[in-house]
């Protein structure tokens, strides 16, 4: 998940006319949180996190208020906390206050991808607030639904049914749910989910559902997104200068995807394709720098300045240049290569040579010349190379990357510094 929480998930909620709970951010006065306390009686003040953050409620990081001096004291202790998730560590910068709304209903519901059905798929019960993965499998609706038609309302009557639902509360779902498909549809979102929705009764009786959580993944690479109009730093999972960097990079065409997995590391894999990714990353471990996929046909500018960013910030340390991407369709393998080995001249020119061994492996529309070209760059920067083709299996040249890698820590790498000149410590 990309953008979490109620500060910008209640924006995003208003362009379908989804109700959603009333939240104000990390600036709010103490008169405008005295006013959403007089509106609501209650009050929940959430950290603000970067990206994806879970188990906020379970490590007792959502705070709750229903006076000015307790909304202030719960801002202060969670302004700046820290979170530690799994292995995951993240250290707020911020916080809002959203209203507390009334209920006896707490539903669950998102929309995603799902391989086994090859098309978007709701997901939906009316036991929300907690875990899903905590619930038994008969009281969660899964449905797929077809994209050009979308979401109907007696898909969603029909999911509420099976579940065994209570009557009072299908009806204005079956209203209100179906807007979310747009949202998702129109925005570029590969993800949307909403944790709870709670049922707040209104007068004469009836229920009206209200977005109390927000979770959203998007597309970057599609050009929705930018309709949205949501700040790029809105998307970067962390702070580091590499992944804001390419992340001012990133266009409609070509992926910019970049996390990184460990700063020590020593082998600096560009990788191509999501599946190719994938692999890499489970493989190298440890070893691997950056976690990537620079697919999509990225032009020649583009793939230089991407490629440039990953020397300036990991080259000096790196044992192994790896590219490595399986057998594409559309990516003209001589305009990334081409690039990738004119930003490493330059690198070179600027900050002199360093001990390094490429490896690549690579297929796709004009892969002989685009090799040919990286191959007179490493000849010319007295860099030893290894290159495979498509008729390599993807998994044999991972592990070669990693042999080489060792062989660089045990000894190959002074070899190499020796070869262009350098002092053997280097």
């Amino acid at each position: 998940m990309q953008i979490t929480g109620m500060r910008y998930g209640a924006q995003l909620l208003r362009h379908v006319d989804f109700p959603a709970a009333e939240v104000l951010g990390p600036g709010a006065s103490e008169d405008e949180i005295q006013g959403l306390l007089n509106r609501h009686g209650v009050i929940l003040i959430k950290p603000l996190f970067r990206g994806g953050v879970g188990k906020k409620g379970k490590a007792g990081l959502i705070g709750r208020a229903q006076d000015l001096k307790t909304a202030l004291t719960e801002k202060e202790r969670l302004y700046f906390v820290e979170h530690c998730h799994g292995n995951a560590v993240a250290k707020a910068n911020g916080v809002t206050f959203e209203a507390g709304v009334p209920a006896e209903h707490e539903v669950y519901f998102s929309i995603t991808d799902d391989t086994r059905y090859r098309a978007p798929t709701m997901t939906l019960t009316h036991r929300g607030g907690v875990d899903i993965e905590e619930l038994d499998k008969y009281e969660i609706a899964t449905v797929p639904f077809d994209a050009l038609t979308g979401l109907k309302a007696f898909v969603v009557a029909n999911a509420l049914s099976d579940v065994g639902a209570p009557r009072e509360i299908i009806s204005p779902l079956v209203q209100h749910l179906p807007k979310l498909w747009e949202l998702v549809h129109h925005y570029g979102m590969t993800t949307l989910e909403l944790n709870p929705i709670r049922m707040r009764p209104e007068r004469g009786g009836r229920l009206t559902p209200v977005a109390c959580d927000f979770k959203a993944g998007f597309d970057r690479d599609d050009p929705r997104v930018a309709r949205l109009g949501l700040p790029d730093h809105l998307f970067a999972s962390d702070i580091s200068d590499f992944e804001q960097e390419v992340n001012q990079l990133r266009t409609h065409q070509g992926q910019s995807d970049v996390f990184v997995i460990n700063d020590r590391g020593t082998i600096l894999a560009p990788t191509f394709g999501g599946g190719a990714n994938s692999l890499v990353t489970e493989v190298l471990g440890d070893r691997a720098i950056i976690s990537s996929d620079f697919g999509g046909n990225p032009p020649y500018t583009k793939m230089k300045s991407v490629a440039a960013i990953c020397y300036k910030h990991f080259l000096k340390q790196a044992n192994v240049l790896f590219i490595i991407g399986g057998k594409s369709n559309n990516t003209d393998i001589f305009d990334t290569f081409r690039g990738m080995g004119d930003a490493l001249r330059e690198y070179f020119a600027a900050h002199g040579p360093t001990p390094l061994y490429v490896v690549v492996g690579r297929g796709g529309p004009n892969l002989v010349r685009g090799m040919g070209n990286l191959a007179e760059t490493c000849d010319a920067l007295g860099l030893p190379y290894r290159f495979f083709g498509f008729d390599s299996a993807i998994s044999e040249v991972v592990n070669y990357a990693k042999k080489v890698d060792a062989w660089m820590a045990s000894g190959g790498r002074a070899i190499v510094a020796r070869h262009l000149g350098l002092d053997a410590a280097a």
